[in-house]
């Protein structure tokens, strides 16, 4: 009794081992290589799968874990993520500078990355450090600094076709630091500094420029305007000065035509009074010597007045009154 309930129960776990190693479940997103006897059999899809125990057998290769490196017989088919250590390389210019890099990859064919290369993650990630040292090779480092996007691209690009033949798929590639020695780091700072003295320098250059020009524009301004205003300060003294001109001729010109309208009546009175023989105008003369005379004789009597005269003219101008006179008197 004994040894058949043995035999019952060894029968029942070797049914349990049968079933166990004959079904296979792949989780979604993962696949397995199967092997019968050796020889390439089929990949498993996700789901439930049969296969034949201790003929087929699930190929092993090396994954990558959590940073590490395992052997497993599962391939994970979703995206992956390497985080590179940091590596030292040399610029095109001899400085020494370490980078380290994120790259992100993908399983796209598990056929190949299982028979086409033996170490996977290994062979990727000497691959990235040896294209990444001939790219940053062919940089200065200042363009090693500022051009990380263009490395990304040449290093996915480089990386991307080198692993198609392993099946895999190289989505991006990230530089996450980039750090040059410490004596570099120096120089580079005290050369920032100086190209920022260099741009105030210019910029207060620049303003006081602008100020200068603005301060001799606005003096050229002022200059233009007060000569302007002197201009037409003399314009208008210039023209009131001629029309104060013209006004005094036009009244010098009224006055003598009305001293000479008086003198030509009084010529015309004179006429009547002399008649046509005698002259009017030796009258008129007469008669204004006469009343000057008056005048002198009237005033203060200690005064002296000299008078400049001619004799023989005075004799004559006395002569001529008197004709003038009797004249009158016929």
């Amino acid at each position: 009794m004994d040894t058949t309930l043995f035999v019952v129960v060894a029968l029942l776990v070797f049914v349990i081992l049968f079933v166990k190693k004959t079904l296979i479940i792949i989780p979604q997103s993962e696949t397995k290589i199967i092997e019968r006897l050796g020889r390439y059999h089929s990949t498993l899809s996700p789901g439930i799968n049969i296969i034949i125990p201790f003929i087929d057998q699930a190929k092993t290769i090396v994954v990558l874990q959590h940073g590490n490196y395992r052997n497993s017989d599962r391939i994970d088919l979703r995206e992956q993520v390497y985080d590179f250590d940091k590596q030292n390389v040399i610029t095109k210019d001899n400085v020494q500078t370490e980078i380290n890099a994120l790259l992100y990859f993908q399983i796209m064919d598990p056929f190949k990355a299982a028979y086409e290369i033996d170490n996977l993650p290994n062979a990727i990630e000497k691959l990235t450090q040896t294209t990444l040292r001939n790219i940053i090779g062919e940089m200065e480092l200042d363009e090693t600094l500022t051009s990380r996007d263009t490395i990304n691209t040449k290093l996915r690009a480089v990386l991307d076709d080198a692993t198609d033949k392993w099946g895999v798929k190289v989505n991006r590639v990230e530089l996450q630091d980039i750090t040059p020695p410490a004596s570099v780091l120096n120089a580079m700072e005290k050369q920032m500094q100086a190209e920022r003295n260099k741009r105030a320098t210019i910029l207060t250059s620049e303003g006081e420029k602008a100020a200068q020009i603005l301060a001799s524009e606005g003096a050229k301004t002022a200059m233009i305007n007060r000569a302007e205003a002197e201009k037409q300060q003399a314009i208008l003294k210039a023209e009131g000065e001629a029309q104060a001109r013209t006004r005094k001729a036009e009244a010098e010109a009224y006055a003598i035509q009305k001293i000479a309208e008086a003198e030509a009546v009084a010529v015309q009175k004179v006429s009547e009074t002399v008649g046509n023989s005698a002259n009017p105008a030796q009258y008129l003369i007469a008669q204004k010597y006469i009343d000057m005379m008056k005048n002198l004789s009237a005033g203060d009597k200690t005064k002296t007045v000299f008078l400049p005269y001619e004799a023989t003219n005075l004799l004559g101008s006395i002569g001529g009154i008197k004709e003038m006179f009797k004249e009158v008197g016929q």
